[in-house]
């Protein structure tokens, strides 16, 4: 549709804002707000006041800057196309049309990566900003603008900067959206012109969303104060290799060498791995967990629980020395301060992950390849990712890019999606980039070999609307390691007890706790997302991603000449000898500092393999046996990759060839891994009571799919919480334990006989989100190993109330179906034809500051949902929930997209909620439904696709 002639600068809502049901929303808001204000106000925002914000989508707006005319066409879910004749304008209008529809969001991740959420928010995220300002990440960002990116870099940072600000020009906040109006109420705040450092600062936060076992290395540090070596390996067993494939299993060390020399342009010539060989490196962390005398008294302790043997809620057979006991309390501070960051850098699970694959054409219906890509992430409102194209009229070496898929909201370029050549999915690869350091505090400096240096301070000011201000400092290593245990008075503490080897030492006043992140040095991340966006050969991708330093992603590759590829890109440290990372290290020891990063010529990938696919989806990438470097301990444990295998195989097994619509369904599989493995033995018990029999016949001939109207499922899955908590959780030290959920126990610092009239009760402290055992795989394989120990310490379980003990396996899980029973009933009633697992297994979107901390009538106007969903825990349809705190959806996939090497006009995609950030837009969540239901939309990309499916037209003109 041609563009209207009126020139215009400022919003006006266009066609796609006046859908059907738009007035009656807006009557509803009208109401709710005019409560708000009638109530709190004694005034009402008006319809004008919540439509001021919606984007104009048609006609002409003139921004100065732009060389030349820029056509923006959206479709009927507001996704846009933009088109212009210089790198400069495309990147410009970008900034101009994500801020017309996100800027609210955006303004908070700056305010966020920045530690400046309390200017916005008020006193209550000051902590949060203490934390943040001490990992610097704005620094960062800073330092790799100033010196580490490219010229053209910089020059698309600055044009996106430019057209944000275009668009900010002249509105109040008030203007940009109706969270802006919220926050009136309560202060000034007034919104700032964006910078380049803003959008580079945003991968820090994903940075640290996906950076690997930091807490598996904290959570495992805490589990000393109650378990020994054994129990706590019992918790973290060892990679199934010989069941999960790792990523990269084919080839010799120079196949993309070989590939390339043999003019490998299809899938038919050069195949294998990539590997180079390196120095040996791996074992056992040393001298953090061994006998540490104790900071009052004068005796020592083991730093473990003694016996083995578990009983009841605590082991038997001892009890943790003074040292010891420590680790329950060293890192404790950590654990509280990242458990309240906002849901996008909070502290991470090990549930979240992401699938991707890719099928080489041999075995697709369209003979060339098909990629699939679905990242999984926390669910929030608006989501995380932006789709649009970025299209150069003329694609050319002035003006390369002609790409299309998922951005982030304030960062320019495409993440993941395709160009004319290549496509591209991402999934994190688990790498261990972080380390824990202990450090001994002497007068103002801290002790390193031998001598004391001084700290490298600065002062911070943090600005809080409605209040005073806060002054910190901030404490780093002369290395660039920030004290985190600065900013938490439990953390002040947190080395007094910590169990270290009898050669540490003296603690003094403590030990603190300083963080080596691969983030925290500058590096060029941002330089990787236009040069994959531009990329069009495999040789091109790999030297494209080697520029990916932070996070550290699995980067699978295919294109239109019919080649696919995997690449393991990003900074990784490579660690001495004897450490492996998985434990807080001695920071006066510089044996245990990183020396170095592994080159990426000696990373791992795969061109082009003989097995015709490859899949990423969070498995160890290689064998550790094979690789000469340790990349981490803290693998996801390949149940959703094995699967996903699985179904490739099987289709190729039986002659069949893929389509689209084949992996879209792959997709949506909801398989229960761990079911197939329990179920036949949960049906073998003899139960008594007619009411739990009757729960459990639900289980006979169950095919173990998790649909969200599946009965079966709703049971299965609450038996399967149960047998966790029975077994696992009543077990665990309080600190990883959910919330307010009490047990009586014995002391921990008991000093003669025990009886239970001596024991104390004990509540957890975890957030139910983040708390053990959260039933991701790495459950799935610890009960695995353990099925076939039936009289296993662990299997046993105390009395309580009318339920009886454990004594053994069978009995523990004839408990844990009684108990379930139980519970369900008290969640969805007596008669189980009612019960279902979509009325358990439910996602909630919210608003990510408002809808979280607002008051409860803003809550209803941001937020949205339940939808009741299938899927699970570790399915490939991974709609993630924590088996320790409930059974709500708490990590879902994000996005989910199909790319067709054959027609890219044929691919497909969705996103969790919708292209707008503006509550009562239609564009807010109408694809939410789409994605529950696991349909998809056409991706439109060429121009005549993109015409055809065009809704709306915005020209901006110079």
């Amino acid at each position: 549709m041609p563009p209207n002639t009126t020139a215009s600068t400022g919003d006006k809502p266009g066609k796609s804002g006046r859908k059907k049901g738009r007035k009656a929303r807006l009557i509803v808001l009208v109401l709710v707000l005019a409560i708000i204000g009638g109530i709190a106000y004694g005034s009402y925002w008006s319809v004008s006041t919540v439509r001021a914000s919606f984007p104009q989508t048609e006609g002409t707006i003139t921004i100065p800057g732009l060389s030349g005319p820029v056509d923006v066409k959206r479709d009927g879910y507001g996704v846009p196309q933009i088109y212009a004749d210089t790198p400069e304008d495309l990147f410009m209008a970008q900034g101009f049309v994500q801020a017309q529809d996100r800027f609210y969001e955006m303004d908070v991740r700056r305010h966020m990566t920045a530690g400046r959420l309390s200017e916005m928010f008020g006193k209550s995220q000051v902590d949060n900003d203490a934390f943040l300002r001490t990992l610097g990440w704005d620094r960062v960002a800073r330092q790799e603008y100033d010196k580490k990116l490219s010229d053209s870099t910089k020059k698309y940072l600055q044009a996106y900067t430019r057209g944000v600000n275009a668009y900010l020009k002249g509105k109040d906040a008030e203007d940009i959206s109706l969270e802006y109006a919220a926050l009136g109420f309560t202060s000034h705040y007034t919104p700032q012109p964006w910078t380049p450092v803003d959008s580079v600062a945003w991968l820090k936060a994903m940075a640290w969303d996906l950076r690997g076992n930091m807490r598996d290395e904290v959570d495992r540090a805490l589990m000393t104060s109650r378990l020994g070596p054994q129990q706590i390996k019992d918790l973290y067993p060892d990679y199934p290799y010989s069941r999960n494939k790792p990523i990269v299993t084919e080839g010799q060390y120079d196949a993309l060498a070989q590939a390339f020399e043999a003019g490998g342009s299809d899938s038919s010539s050069g195949s294998g791995t990539g590997l180079s060989s390196g120095t040996g490196l791996g074992g056992t962390q040393a001298g953090t967990t061994g006998t540490g005398t104790g900071t009052t008294g004068t005796g020592t302790g083991t730093g473990t629980t003694g016996s083995p043997g578990i009983t009841g809620g605590v082991p038997a057979g001892g009890t943790a020395g003074s040292a010891g006991s420590g680790l329950q309390s060293q890192l404790l501070g950590l654990r509280d301060v990242m458990q309240d960051l906002p849901t996008a850098v909070g502290i991470n699970g090990s549930g979240i992950g992401s699938n991707s694959w890719v099928v080489a054409g041999k075995y697709t219906i369209t003979g060339k390849p098909l990629l699939a890509n679905d990242p999984h992430l926390s669910a929030s409102l608006p989501g995380v990712w932006y789709q649009m194209g970025l299209h150069c009229r003329t694609v050319s070496a002035k003006c390369p890019f002609d790409v299309t898929g998922y951005t982030f909201a304030g960062m320019p370029g495409v993440v993941i999606g395709h160009n004319q050549a290549i496509a591209w999915g991402l999934t994190n690869s688990g790498v261990d980039v972080t380390d824990l350091y202990l450090e001994k505090i002497s007068g103002d400096g801290y002790l390193r070999d031998g001598k004391t240096l001084p700290f490298r301070t600065r002062e911070e000011t943090i600005e809080v609307a409605g209040g005073a201000s806060k002054r910190i400092v901030v404490r780093e290593t002369q290395d660039g390691m920030p004290l985190l245990s600065d900013r938490d008075d439990e953390l002040v503490q947190v080395g007094k007890k910590a169990t270290v080897n009898t050669a540490a030492p003296d603690r003094g006043d403590g030990y603190a706790v300083a963080l080596k992140w691969t983030a925290l040095e500058p590096g060029t991340t941002m330089d990787a997302v236009f040069a994959i966006d531009r990329a069009t050969d495999f040789g091109e991708f790999r030297d494209a991603a080697a520029l990916f330093d932070v996070p550290s992603q699995n980067l699978i590759y295919a294109d239109t000449k019919n080649n696919i590829g995997y690449t393991l890109p990003g900074r990784i440290p490579v660690r001495a000898k004897d450490d492996d990372g998985s434990v807080p290290a001695p920071g006066w020891d510089s044996h245990y500092d990183w020396t170095g990063y592994i080159e990426q010529d000696e990373l791992p990938y795969e061109y082009n393999p003989k097995r015709g696919y490859i899949v990423t989806a969070n498995q160890a990438v290689i064998d550790q046996d094979t690789y000469p470097y340790t990349l981490t301990t803290d693998w996801g444990y390949g149940t959703r990759s094995q699967r996903i295998t699985d179904l490739i195989q099987s289709k190729i097994d039986g002659g069949g060839k893929i389509s689209t619509d084949d992996m879209r369904q792959m997709q949506m599989d909801n398989s229960s891994e761990i079911a197939k493995l329990l179920v036949p033995m949960l049906l073998k018990i003899d139960i008594d009571d007619k009411d739990v029999r009757q729960a459990q016949k639900l289980l006979e001939g169950w095919d173990y799919t998790q649909d969200a109207d599946s009965a079966a499922a709703a049971y299965f899955n609450a038996v399967w919480r149960n047998i966790l908590k029975l077994a696992f959780g009543d077990k665990l030290p309080k600190e990883l334990r959910v919330e307010g959920e009490c047990l009586w126990v014995e002391p921990a610092d008991k000093t003669g006989p025990v009886d239970d009239t001596s024991n104390v009760r004990e509540c957890g402290e975890r957030d139910p989100d983040q708390a053990q055992p959260d039933g991701s795989d790495r459950w799935f394989e610890v009960v695995r190993n353990l099925v076939g120990k039936p009289d296993s310490d662990w299997w046993k379980a105390p009395a309580s109330g009318t339920r009886p003990k454990a004594d053994n396996r069978d009995q523990l899980f004839e408990r844990a179906m009684i108990d379930a029973r139980w519970e369900l009933t008290a969640k969805l009633g007596k008669d189980i034809d009612t019960w279902s697992w979509g009325r358990l297994h439910r996602m909630f979107l919210k608003n990510q500051t408002l809808g979280t901390e607002g008051p409860g009538i803003l809550k209803y106007v941001l937020n949205r949902g339940p939808w009741k969903l299938g899927g699970g825990e570790a399915a490939v349809d991974a709609t993630g929930w924590n088996a320790a705190g409930g059974y709500d959806v708490v990590n879902v996939p994000s996005m989910r997209m199909v790319v067709n090497l054959a027609d890219l006009d044929k691919s497909k995609w969705i996103n969790l909620t919708g292209a707008s950030g503006h509550a009562y837009s239609a564009h807010y969540t109408d694809q939410t439904d789409l994605w529950a239901k696991g349909e998809m939309l056409p991706w439109s990309y060429s121009s005549k696709a993109v015409d055809q499916s065009t809704h709306d037209t915005l020209v901006l003109k110079p």
